[in-house]
C-alpha cells in the first residue's frame, strides 16, 4: 500500500484508457484544476450515485475551472457501458492493473464486516494548475460527497 498523498505533494502522473480506449493523461489538464475521484467498480450503487453527482455538477465545477476524472479498475468497455447506461458526461479512467490507484493512496487495505482485504478507497484528489495535490480526501463516502467538496472549494 502506498502513502497517501498530502497538499503540497507532486501529484502522479497517469495515462490511461478511458471508456472508448483513448490514452487521457493527468498532463493533458494542465492550466486546468482536475478532481481525480477513484472509486471502486462501475455499475454498483454507492459509485453510480457519486458519477451521478458529479456529472449533475459537472456545469458549475467546469465553470469554476475544474475538470473531472472518474477512475476505477474496471476495463474500458465496462466503463462504456457504465457511462451510457448512467448518461454519465464525467471522463471515467480504466486502471486494471491499479498501478495509479496505487500511486494515489486509493488502493490498500480496507476492512467491511470485520474481514479485511485488499480494495479501492473511494478517494477524491484535487489537483491544481501546476500539477500540484491541493487536497487529498479518503474513505469518502459516495452519497454527499460531491456536494461536499463544492462546498470546501468554495463553488
Amino acid at each position: 500500500m502506498s502513502e497517501r498523498l498530502q497538499p503540497g505533494d507532486q501529484a502522479p502522473a497517469f495515462t490511461l484508457p478511458d471508456a472508448d480506449g483513448n490514452e487521457v493523461s493527468l498532463s493533458d489538464h494542465k492550466g486546468r484544476k482536475v478532481i481525480v475521484y477513484f472509486y471502486p467498480a462501475a455499475l454498483t450503487p454507492g459509485c453510480t450515485k457519486q458519477a451521478c453527482d458529479f456529472t449533475d455538477n459537472l456545469e458549475l465545477l467546469a465553470g469554476a475551472g475544474y475538470d473531472v476524472i472518474g477512475i476505477s479498475p474496471d476495463k474500458p468497455e465496462k466503463l462504456a457501458r457504465f457511462r451510457e447506461t448512467e448518461s454519465l458526461k464525467v471522463t471515467l479512467l480504466a486502471d486494471p492493473d491499479k498501478k495509479t490507484l496505487d500511486a494515489y493512496g486509493a488502493f490498500g487495505e480496507k476492512k467491511n464486516y470485520g474481514r479485511t482485504y485488499m480494495g479501492v478507497i473511494r478517494s477524491t484528489v484535487v489537483v491544481d494548475e501546476d500539477g500540484k495535490v491541493e487536497r487529498a480526501l479518503y474513505n469518502v463516502r459516495a452519497t454527499g460527497h460531491v456536494a461536499k467538496i463544492i462546498k470546501d472549494l468554495g463553488i
